[in-house]
């Protein structure tokens, strides 16, 4: 079993962050978990929420906090790639995710257009130790033209890209998690964890997920970090990530 650390998505607290973002890092710090990934960059400044990321990097470092990855608009990863980039040194980070693109990802040109942006950008962060990687939604799981979104944009994708997969939201989406885990061996780096099929105020460990087979093959692909994408509705208060980190301690893989 690996030791593979666990962060949280900070969309799950969304409204914590809103209100008090150092409060925020320091509760989820304190709730035990070992790294934070910020939603939602568009690469337009160097800031996020009203704050500076040299401000940012000392809220994680004073918490003891990894900025483990971060999601991002497509825009960010295209034409403010620069800005992106000084944003991600700063903050010391590596994984950058584009968190979604429905528009792209639901035709064959969108998605041979996606899957151009995402080359490119990994291309030019190879000489910054950097990886540009794309997070899973259901929708990406839906046919196009005969062959499912998710595959056809990773089939056209170098090896390096990361394939954020969300356990939770392949399932709701119509697709499989472990077969996708499967086809593309190694390259869910960073891995969202999500549970489907639960009662209302249930976390991981309550629903349909296989955890075990998810966990052989994140241990086999050397997935870096698990992140936590569970939370109350509207991201305020933090008892259903508690629970989510709880869950995961209990199976041994927190």
């Amino acid at each position: 079993m690996a030791n593979i650390p666990v962060a949280i998505q900070l969309f799950s607290v969304r409204g914590e962050v809103q209100k008090d973002l150092a409060a925020t890092l320091k509760n989820v710090a304190e709730i035990g978990y070992k790294g934070a990934e910020p939603w939602g960059y568009p690469g337009d400044e160097l800031s996020w929420q009203g704050h500076t990321a040299q401000d940012i990097r000392k809220m994680y470092d004073d918490n003891g906090l990894k900025c483990c990855g971060i999601h991002l608009q497509t825009k960010a990863l295209a034409e403010n790639i620069d800005r992106t980039i000084e944003f991600n040194k700063i903050l010391g980070n590596t994984f950058l995710v584009i968190a979604a693109d429905k528009g792209r990802m639901s035709s064959v040109d969108g998605i041979k257009e996606l899957a151009g942006i995402l080359t490119r950008a990994s291309e030019k962060l190879k000489g910054e130790n950097m990886f540009a990687g794309y997070h899973a939604h259901g929708f990406d799981f839906a046919e196009v033209e005969g062959q499912t979104a998710w595959y056809r944009l990773f089939d056209q994708l170098p090896e390096d890209v990361i394939m954020q997969m969300d356990t939770g939201n392949c399932y709701n989406g119509g697709g499989d998690a472990i077969e996708a885990l499967k086809k593309y061996p190694g390259r869910a780096r960073s891995m969202h964890l999500k549970e489907y099929g639960q009662p209302e105020g249930g976390v991981i460990g309550d629903g349909k997920t296989d955890w075990n087979e998810v966990f052989r093959l994140a241990d086999e692909g050397k997935t870096e970090w698990f992140v936590v994408e569970e939370g109350e509705k509207g991201g305020e208060g933090y008892e259903i990530c508690t629970k989510s980190l709880e869950a995961l301690k209990k199976m041994g893989r927190a």
